[in-house]
């Protein structure tokens, strides 16, 4: 289990660095330069340091990656799931909620969870939960909402200007 850092982050418990999931590239990147233990500032050469392709992904990386899943993975829900898959789907929300990189972000799904549980009758059902449940989330980090009545042009179809078609 990670302990909370007071700028938002958290320290791992194996070698104290700050986790790079649960952190902005440029927080993790000045808060490894600085080290748990070592409180020095780093350098102005340090702290802009550009991220390098195929390194593990901060917060705001893993966060985009993730949503762009889950959205699309509700776009190609059936519309008319059997039993079992309205079960798996609930279920694997629960699971995926336990084992989220960032367990600040974990916590808050697994409270969300709670409230609003998964809406599986219908892939619009599930479809349109999710976007509700990440404009919840994104109105409390003051990011713009998105339109929900366009969650299927937007992980699915593609915009009606063909601009995905080209």
């Amino acid at each position: 289990m990670a302990a909370h850092g007071g700028a938002g982050f958290e320290y791992g418990t194996s070698d104290g660095k700050p986790c790079r999931a649960c952190t902005d590239f440029r927080t993790w990147a000045k808060l490894a330069a600085k080290g748990p233990a070592k409180g020095n500032v780093s350098s102005e050469k340090e702290q802009q340091h550009k991220p390098r392709k195929n390194c593990p992904l901060d917060k705001d990386k893993l966060g985009r990656h993730t949503w762009s899943f889950l959205h699309t993975m509700a776009a190609y829900y059936p519309e008319s799931p059997s039993s079992e898959q309205k079960k798996n789907m609930k279920q694997f929300f629960s699971i995926f909620s336990q084992f989220y990189p960032c367990e600040h972000c974990a916590e808050d799904l697994r409270n969300q969870l709670k409230v609003t549980p998964p809406e599986t009758q219908s892939q619009e059902d599930l479809s349109q939960w999710l976007c509700r449940i990440h404009n919840n989330i994104n109105l409390r980090l003051g990011k713009p909402e998105f339109d929900c009545s366009k969650v299927n042009e937007r992980w699915r179809d593609g915009w009606k200007d063909g601009s995905c078609d080209q």
